[in-house]
C-alpha cells in the first residue's frame, strides 16, 4: 500500500477571455470522454469516462468576480447534465436532471463566481443514473478563489492541496465492477484519493492546507491523521461547503459524508522524517467492512522546509462577514427521507418522476425558510443536498449525537442525517426564482428516487422589474439546451459571439440590487408564507427502522489504536493511474492563479 504519489490533476485554462460590461467572463471546452487506465499492473485496464478524459476532471481555479462560461462536449456513452456543486446559479444552468446532453451533443454552462470564495465541485446530475456516471468519472473541483484572502496568511501554492476521496471495486480482470445494480448503497473495497488507490505525499514539516471532498457514491468518512506512536493529530478545519468559518475548529476527526467539503489545516512541523497516515474510523453497522477501507493515504515527512510563508498559526478570525440567515422558529417544511412511496427511495413518498407532484415547496423569492428533514426509514444515511442556496444546520435531534461544531461553524450546502435523526436547517431562498432540485446525495439514492424539486416563486409585488428576476427560471429552457455537435459552433467567431451573447444577458449582474430590493419589501410587507400548497405526500412515521453508522467516539478508538504498519518497497499492488493526471506542466498554469506543483 501507498506506493504511488497523489496525482494533481491538470489546470483548467480559458480558450477564450472577454471582458464584458466592466466583468471578466472565460470560456472553457471540456469533453466527456471515454479512456482507459491501468490501475492493476497486472491485470486488463479499467474503463473510464471523465471530463476531458481525466478523473478527476480538469480543476478550475477562479477568481470571485469572475464569470465562466463552461462548453461540455458530449462524447461519452450515455446521456449527461451537469451541476455546478455550491453555486447559485440560474435554474437554466444549474444541471437540471432532465436538461440533458445526449451523445453528440454540447450545452455552454453559465456560472456567476461571486458567492464568497469556497471548494465547490462539478459532476453529472443526469436522470436515473447519475451514479454511474460519477462513478466511471464524471466529477471535478472548482475553487472559487478571493486574493483578499490572502492576507489571512493561509498555507497557499503548493501547501494548499485538494483531496477527493471516493471509493471504488474492481473486477478480477482489471476493469471496474458496475454499481449500477444496487439498489440500497455501494460499497468500495478500495479507497481512493484523486483517483489513485491509497496514494502517498511527499510533504514538507510545516502547514498544509487540505480542501477534502468525499465523492463517494454512499460512504461517508470518519477521518483522522495518526502519527507513528499511534497518537491522534489535532488539526483545525477552517472552511466547509460554503466558504471560510467566522473562526477555526479544532479537531482531531472530521466526518464526512458524499457531496460534503472541508478545509483543514494540518500542521507536519513536529514530524521530521516521520510517516503520517490519514485513517477512515467509519464502520458501517449493516456493512460487512473491507480490510483496508479504515486507511486512506500516506504523508511521508521530509527533513526540511523550502518555503516558510503562510506557516504561521491560523488566525483566530477567517471570515467576520458571513451572510447568516435570519432567525426563524416556525417550520415550514417536514421532509421524510424514507425508503416506499412512488419509489424505493423517496422524499415524503414522491419521487422526480412524479411531474405533476413532486414540486414540495414554494418559497417566495427572497424569504428565509426553515426546513425539517427527518430520516425516516431505510438501512443508509441520507446526506440532504439544497440546490442554489448556503444552508446553516441549526439543530439535530434523534440518533446518536448532535451537531459537530463545524457543521454549525459555516454555511453549508449538505447535511448529513443518520438513521432516526431530525436536522433542522434554515436557508435564504433567492436571489433568483426557479426550479431547483433538492435530494439524497447518496447517489444510490438519487437515482431511484429520493430527488424532488422546489420552487422560489417570483416575487412580483416587489416593484423590480429587472428582466433577469424572471428569464431564467425554468431548467428547460428551450433557449439554452444542448445542441447537436457542429464543427462550425467551435470556430473562434462563433465561440466569442455565444460568449458574447450570454455575458449581455446580464444575467448575473443584478445581484446586489435584487437582493436589496427583496429585503425593502420583506422589510414593510413581512412574510406571508409560500404562495401554494405542497403537492399531498405519503409521509412515514418520523421513525428508522433502518441502520446507518454511529460517529466514532475518538477517546475510545485512540486509547485501544496500535500504529499503522510503515510500508515496504515491496513490489506495488496497484500501478499508476492513467489519463495524464501526472502531466501537468507549470507554463499551462494562467498568470496570478494558484499553483500546487
Amino acid at each position: 500500500m501507498f506506493q504511488y504519489t497523489l496525482p494533481l490533476g491538470s489546470i483548467a485554462v480559458p480558450s477564450y477571455t472577454t471582458n464584458v460590461n466592466g466583468v471578466p467572463i472565460e470560456f472553457y471546452e471540456i469533453t466527456i470522454e471515454a479512456f482507459q487506465a491501468q490501475m492493476y499492473p497486472d491485470l486488463g485496464p479499467a474503463n473510464f469516462v471523465g471530463y476531458n478524459g481525466t478523473v478527476p476532471g480538469p480543476t478550475f481555479m477562479i477568481k470571485r468576480g469572475t464569470e465562466t462560461v463552461v462548453r461540455f462536449l458530449n462524447k461519452g456513452t450515455v446521456s449527461a447534465a451537469v451541476h455546478l456543486h455550491g453555486s447559485y446559479t440560474h435554474a437554466a444552468w444549474d444541471g437540471w436532471a432532465a436538461d440533458e446532453m445526449e451523445v453528440g451533443q454540447w450545452k455552454d454552462y453559465y456560472y456567476p463566481n461571486s458567492e464568497n470564495a469556497r471548494s465547490i465541485w462539478y459532476h453529472d446530475h443526469a436522470d436515473g443514473h447519475t451514479a454511474p456516471d460519477a462513478y466511471y468519472g464524471q466529477s471535478g473541483i472548482y475553487i472559487i478563489y478571493d486574493p483578499e484572502e490572502d492576507a489571512l496568511g493561509l498555507p497557499s501554492g503548493k501547501y494548499d492541496v485538494p483531496l477527493a476521496i471516493s471509493d471504488k471495486m474492481y473486477q478480477s480482470n482489471g476493469d471496474l465492477a458496475d454499481p449500477t445494480g444496487n439498489r440500497m448503497s455501494f460499497w468500495g473495497d478500495i479507497i481512493h484519493v484523486n483517483n489513485q488507490p491509497w496514494p502517498f505525499m511527499a510533504t514538507e514539516p510545516r502547514k498544509y492546507c487540505f480542501r477534502v471532498y468525499d465523492m463517494s457514491l454512499s460512504r461517508p468518512y470518519d477521518l483522522y491523521f495518526v502519527a507513528p506512536d499511534g497518537s491522534w493529530l489535532d488539526f483545525v478545519v477552517i472552511g466547509s461547503d460554503s466558504g471560510l468559518f467566522g473562526g477555526p475548529v479544532k479537531t482531531n476527526d472530521l466526518t464526512i459524508s458524499p457531496g460534503e467539503r472541508y478545509e483543514i489545516v494540518v500542521d507536519f512541523g513536529k514530524f521530521a522524517g516521520q510517516n503520517i497516515t490519514l485513517g477512515n474510523k467509519m464502520a458501517q453497522q449493516q456493512v460487512q467492512e473491507f480490510q483496508n477501507t479504515d486507511k486512506v493515504m500516506l504523508f511521508q515527512v521530509g527533513e526540511t522546509v523550502s518555503d516558510s510563508s503562510n506557516n504561521d498559526d491560523v488566525p483566530s478570525v477567517l471570515n467576520p462577514n458571513i451572510q447568516w440567515p435570519e432567525k426563524r422558529t416556525t417550520v415550514d417544511h417536514v421532509f421524510n427521507f424514507q425508503m416506499g412511496g412512488d419509489n424505493m427511495w423517496t422524499i415524503n413518498g414522491i419521487d422526480f418522476n412524479n411531474v405533476n407532484n413532486r414540486v414540495l415547496a414554494r418559497p417566495p423569492q427572497g424569504t428565509v425558510e426553515l426546513w425539517e428533514v427527518r430520516h425516516t426509514g431505510g438501512p443508509a444515511i441520507h446526506p440532504v443536498h439544497i440546490h442554489l442556496v448556503n444552508l446553516q444546520a441549526v439543530s439535530r435531534s434523534g440518533g446518536s449525537r448532535g451537531l459537530l461544531p463545524y457543521e454549525t461553524a459555516g454555511l453549508k450546502d449538505v447535511v448529513l442525517l443518520e438513521p432516526g435523526e431530525i436536522v433542522q436547517v434554515l436557508a435564504y431562498y433567492g436571489p433568483w426564482n426557479g426550479l431547483y432540485m433538492f435530494h439524497c446525495h447518496n447517489l444510490i439514492h438519487e437515482d431511484h428516487a429520493m430527488m424532488d424539486v422546489f420552487n422560489v416563486t417570483l416575487l412580483e409585488e416587489m416593484g423590480y422589474d429587472y428582466n433577469s428576476t424572471t428569464s431564467y427560471a425554468d431548467p428547460e429552457d428551450t433557449r439554452f439546451i444542448a445542441t447537436d455537435y457542429n464543427d462550425d459552433a467551435f470556430s473562434d467567431d462563433a465561440v466569442a459571439s455565444a460568449v458574447n451573447a450570454l455575458a449581455n444577458l446580464n444575467a448575473y449582474a443584478p445581484v446586489n440590487s435584487l437582493i436589496a430590493a427583496q429585503e425593502a419589501h420583506y422589510a414593510s410587507a413581512g412574510y406571508n408564507g409560500e404562495s401554494a400548497t405542497g403537492a399531498p405526500s405519503q409521509t412515514a412515521a418520523p421513525e428508522s427502522s433502518g441502520y446507518g453508522f454511529a460517529t466514532s467516539t475518538t477517546a475510545e478508538f485512540a486509547s485501544g489504536f496500535t500504529t499503522m504498519p510503515t510500508p515496504t518497497m515491496a513490489r506495488p499492488t496497484y500501478g499508476r493511474q492513467g489519463g495524464g493526471q501526472n502531466n501537468r506542466v507549470a507554463n499551462n498554469v494562467p498568470t496570478g492563479r494558484p499553483t500546487w506543483w
